[in-house]
């Protein structure tokens, strides 16, 4: 071979040409652009997964502290223009309020065990369809049941059903999840 020719072969092999580096970009804009709307929808649906798990905890946490203690424990809701949230407290009906962005406020003589809230801006939001529920000390009972309804903003929900002898189970009441029943 000359020694021109050897040099042209080494220039045309050595690196990467300006289409051949737009053809990889343009794959790999595809590619993410198909995969990150389905990581938006599982970071979505962990997050409501997570927030009925908290739930679900908490209000076994209210159930036993009012057997633990041998007094009643209440877990009162709350909705407004900021959000919703819940405090799981000790006291009457209405002792104590919790909004989405601050601390609870209790009355005297009752005490908060725990609150948390969800921000109208968040990812996920909770509906109740009782203001209040009150596990009883002596049996461990609640009053009354309810069906509490965690929403996230793309659709899902997962709703976290409270029987009277304060058993919790979780379901789906509209779009099928994997891993969760209808219900």
């Amino acid at each position: 071979m000359q020694p021109s020719t050897i040099a042209t072969a080494r220039r045309h092999q050595s690196g990467v040409s300006l289409v051949e580096s737009l053809i990889v970009l343009s794959i790999v804009a595809v590619l993410a652009g198909t995969t990150v709307p389905g990581f938006m929808g599982a970071l979505e649906r962990r997050q409501l997964e997570g927030s009925a798990a908290q739930l679900e905890t908490d209000l076994q946490l209210a159930r036993s502290a009012a057997v633990a203690a041998n007094r009643s424990v209440r877990i009162s809701f709350g909705q407004d223009a900021t959000g919703s949230c819940y405090v799981v407290h000790s006291g009457g009906a209405g002792a104590c309020s919790c909004s989405a962005n601050a601390a609870p406020v209790c009355a005297s003589g009752a005490t908060a065990l725990r609150s948390v809230g969800f921000p109208a801006t968040g990812a996920v939001q909770l509906q109740a369809n009782v203001a209040a529920m009150l596990f009883d000390a002596d049996k461990g009972t609640v009053s009354p049941t309810g069906t509490l309804r965690l929403r996230a903003g793309g659709g899902q929900a997962l709703n976290v059903v409270v029987n009277i002898m304060g058993r919790v189970r979780q379901c789906t009441p509209d779009v099928p999840m994997i891993g969760q029943r209808a219900c």
